[in-house]
């Protein structure tokens, strides 16, 4: 039970914080014990739906203003930037596509993308932004979550934000787009995932109890994190997060070596 807590509490911490979800839960789970697929993905689905109260109102007046062209234009690009993950998803799901097993690649690409955004950072500092969504950051971060799918350890909230920075979008309205963007994206693979693990009879046999309390932890940290970051980023930079991530990545390959 407490290993469950503790494992829903990393998981809604990390996941939506530019630090690399997949790299806590390997280090987590060394020590509290590995735990099937479908659990990671189900309270993966608890982290993204707790979004869900933060940008209500953002996604009602959208479309509940349907008629208008900006709710049209938003909506337009945050489906189109969803149907390329999707779609890659699928073409990644039918190619049998697996996961790395060791530690190795998800280090490097920690550590890799700690160093991506301290040179996104210092490029982009004092740069104008713009709070306009274009459809060359959709279409970007579309691809963008496409690669932490390929890489884990890049951080796919990490790499949206960074990627809309980078092409110009203001650093609030990065940061809204992306977790809007991720918890639909989260909650629509962690759901075709978990049915085929149901399906598969991989369920049978799993604790309630530890699966209930896993997936409320990720809920209300990952609620929590989002709300404290929302403002955050406001004022702030990632060049935190970044050195955080340049450490973790080394801790990692010190540790698979």
């Amino acid at each position: 039970m407490l290993d469950a807590l503790l494992l829903g509490l990393i998981e809604g911490l990390t996941e939506f914080v530019p630090v690399s979800s997949t790299g806590h839960l390997l280090i987590a789970e060394r020590y509290l014990g590995t735990r099937p697929d479908w659990f990671t993905v189900f309270i993966q689905i608890g982290a993204a739906l707790a979004l869900l109260p933060l940008f209500w109102n953002k996604l009602i007046g959208l479309v509940t203003n349907i008629s208008e062209p900006a709710s049209r234009d938003y909506l337009s690009k945050l489906a189109a930037a969803f149907l390329i993950t999707a779609a890659g998803g699928l073409v990644l799901d039918k190619l049998d596509f697996k996961l790395p097993e060791t530690v190795g690649p998800v280090a490097w690409a920690t550590l890799i993308g700690g160093f991506v955004i301290l040179g996104i950072e210092v490029w982009k500092k004092g740069a104008p932004s713009s709070p306009n969504l274009t459809w060359a950051v959709a279409l970007a971060c579309g691809a963008a979550q496409l690669v932490a799918a390929v890489f884990p350890g890049t951080s796919r909230s990490g790499i949206t934000i960074m990627v809309a920075i980078a092409f110009g979008l203001a650093r609030s309205e990065a940061a809204e787009f992306s977790f809007i963007l991720g918890m639909i994206t989260l909650t629509a693979a962690g759901g075709y995932k978990f049915l085929g693990a149901i399906r598969h009879g991989e369920i049978a046999g799993a604790s309630l109890t530890d699966v209930t309390i896993a997936f409320l932890a990720a809920a209300i940290s990952a609620f929590l994190v989002v709300r404290w970051l929302l403002g955050f980023v406001r004022g702030h930079q990632f060049t935190g997060f970044a050195v955080y991530r340049i450490l973790l990545g080394a801790l990692l390959l010190w540790w698979g070596a």
